[in-house]
């Protein structure tokens, strides 16, 4: 056996204690135990054993008070009875290393893929502070995605963290998986938080593909796990991007909910006796959001950058609700997916109007920011009249940039659908073309903005 794989199988080993410290069960109820018994050393996030008859029940410390602790089990504390023993156990290892591209594994670095894994040397903490604000490295270039409209007018630069804003069924979990195999990468961390169960094979075989899966570690808890196993899936998937970029590599991150570490998030502070505040969401849901996203971002040094993308479920489009309020002030983007454009064939449905990206005017040149803004001053303007131009009310030759916005508007709806994996250059020699392009303004009178891109002939990218 090589010495390395026995010198990780030797650390693991060591994790192992000789002695158990055990306490008793002196309070039961919906979503905590109270323990008695516990040494005084005890501490916030440690993890126990519940010795109940049949299979024991893993929980963690929510709660401490002078003689007793509070456990948050991880999964039905139905059967629980007073005096249950119950262990304090080391929490496992958690140590990344390039074994792990590839795999699917647990927030605790389990593997869910049915093969063995080992830790890696050094044992990395869950939740871990960012570099030093001062010692970080300014946004890198721009990066290649594959797509058209991120390539331009949303750019994604090296080290940018950006959210991205959707309802369910609107092609979220497709764009990630896209982006994961065709942005400029060298390892891609993508974490399932609260996924439904059948999702995550579907997405690591069929969404993901072998192509993706060649360089990326997947961290999944699924949606019938305990809150603290699907907040642990945020900070565990995390971790192993700040190792490789440790190592000196370009990671990208994809956090697929943040909406869902939240909710995790208030269910424990639920237990713990917080007070809930905005919508139920207690005060601490803030500051869990910032801890989270800026651990990524541009590295130190030596180090590489961890890029991000952190997904949000907006009910009913609503931009205004408290994660996605909470995520916009502290990112440095977000692309907002519309789910009328979904429903007229268009893929990814951006919804530019809505979506920034913070990296402009920085990672374009001066031509190429007179480009984005001139075709966001056209697609503006067609919203604008939008409503006229589908009922027919607008008369073409009452206003100029109405009349040339309703021009070039097919050929940026096109535009904005095409995949591009030529690169950033012929991304923008295409928005160049549709900017040009010029079209009959009675046609386009009256095609209106929800078919002005099903003109015959267009390639649009479906699900």
């Amino acid at each position: 056996m090589p010495a390395e794989t026995l010198a990780r199988a030797a650390m693991a080993i060591s994790r192992l204690g000789p002695v158990a410290r055990l306490g008793r069960v002196v309070g039961a109820g919906a979503g905590a135990v109270t323990v008695a018994g516990f040494p005084a050393s005890v501490r916030l996030g440690d993890r126990a054993l519940i010795l109940q008859p049949g299979t024991p029940l893993a929980a963690e410390v929510i709660g401490l008070e002078p003689d007793r602790v509070a456990l948050m089990p991880e999964g039905s504390a139905e059967g629980v009875a007073l005096g249950t023993p119950v262990r304090l156990e080391t929490a496992p290892v958690f140590a990344p290393h390039d074994d792990w591209i590839g795999r699917v594994i647990d927030p605790d670095g389990r593997p869910l893929d049915g093969r063995p894994i080992l830790p890696g040397h050094h044992a990395r903490a869950l939740r871990a502070a960012p570099p030093p604000a001062y010692a970080r490295r300014a946004l890198g270039q721009r990066l290649a995605t594959g797509f058209a409209v991120f390539d331009t007018l949303l750019p994604l630069a090296r080290g940018q963290r950006i959210g991205l804003f959707a309802g369910s069924g609107v092609g979220k979990s497709t764009l990630l998986a896209d982006l994961a195999r065709g942005v400029e990468a060298d390892v891609i961390v993508i974490a399932l938080v609260g996924e439904r169960g059948r999702e995550v094979r579907h997405f690591v075989q069929d969404v993901l593909g072998p192509e993706g899966m060649a360089r990326s570690v997947v961290v999944a808890a699924t949606s019938d796990r305990a809150p603290q196993v699907r907040r642990r899936c945020a900070w565990a998937a995390t971790a192993v991007a700040e190792h490789f970029r440790d190592c000196g590599r370009q990671v990208l991150l994809l956090v697929d909910s943040v909406t869902r570490f939240a909710e995790a998030h208030r269910e424990l502070a639920a237990a713990a006796g917080e007070p809930a505040a905005l919508r139920g969401y207690p005060a601490t849901t803030g500051p869990a959001i910032a801890a989270l996203c800026e651990r990524a971002g541009p590295g130190a040094k030596d180090m590489g950058d961890i890029t991000a993308v952190y997904s949000v479920l907006v009910a009913g489009s609503d931009m205004d609700e408290p994660v996605a309020d909470m995520l916009r002030g502290v990112l440095d983007g977000h692309v907002v997916l519309d789910r009328q454009i979904a429903e007229r064939g268009r893929f990814p449905a951006v919804d530019l109007l809505r979506s920034v990206s913070r990296s402009l005017p920085g990672v374009a040149s001066v031509p190429e920011n007179a480009m984005i803004a001139e075709a966001r001053g056209q697609l503006g303007t067609y919203d604008r009249s939008a409503l006229m131009i589908q009922a027919g009310l607008y008369t073409p030759g009452a206003d100029a940039r109405t009349d040339a916005a309703i021009a070039v508007q097919p050929g940026l709806e096109r535009f904005l659908a095409l995949r591009e994996p030529r690169g950033v250059l012929a991304s923008f020699a295409a928005l160049r073309q549709a900017l040009t392009a010029t079209a009959g303004p009675a046609k386009g009178a009256t095609t209106g903005s929800s078919d002005a891109g099903a003109q015959p002939g267009q390639d649009f990218t479906t699900r």
